[in-house]
């Protein structure tokens, strides 16, 4: 068993394919029915104005955007903040000015030497040398 307790209401319950508990996911597929049915009949509707409306969080929304439950086609205002800056956008995990960010972060990281990868640091990697027990003797 893996036992932990819901994020949502802090039971504690059989964590198997789940991130809360039976109780709270009944809860949020009736929540996600409610958002989408509005939705349907709101297509003008932004997050915001959803999560306003629903009274259901903006994070939960994004999540089943991220999901695939909640299509953006037919819902020309809703987008999703960035999970880098919180801009709001209609596709992928990042904004382009962030996702450029990144590209040009890891190819300066990679062009001072900071990604290259030495075979021998894998190794030893989390073995207890007795090199290091001297060491700590010598302190």
């Amino acid at each position: 068993m893996n036992l932990t307790y819901c994020p949502r209401c802090e039971k504690l319950f059989d964590k198997n394919f789940r991130d809360v508990c039976n109780s709270c996911y009944q809860d949020l597929e009736k929540d996600y029915e409610r958002c989408v049915e509005h939705l349907r009949k709101n297509k003008g509707l932004d997050i915001q104005q959803l999560s306003d409306e629903m009274e259901i969080s903006i994070k939960q929304i994004t999540r089943w955007i991220r999901e695939g439950r909640i299509s953006l086609v037919n819902a020309p205002n809703m987008s999703y903040p960035c999970e880098s800056c919180g801009i709001l956008i209609r596709e992928s995990h990042l904004c382009e000015s962030c996702k450029k960010r990144l590209q040009r972060d890891v190819k300066n990281a990679g062009s001072k030497g900071m990604l290259q990868h030495n075979p021998n640091d894998d190794k030893n990697r989390g073995a207890y040398r007795i090199g290091d027990r001297l060491h700590d003797r010598g302190k």
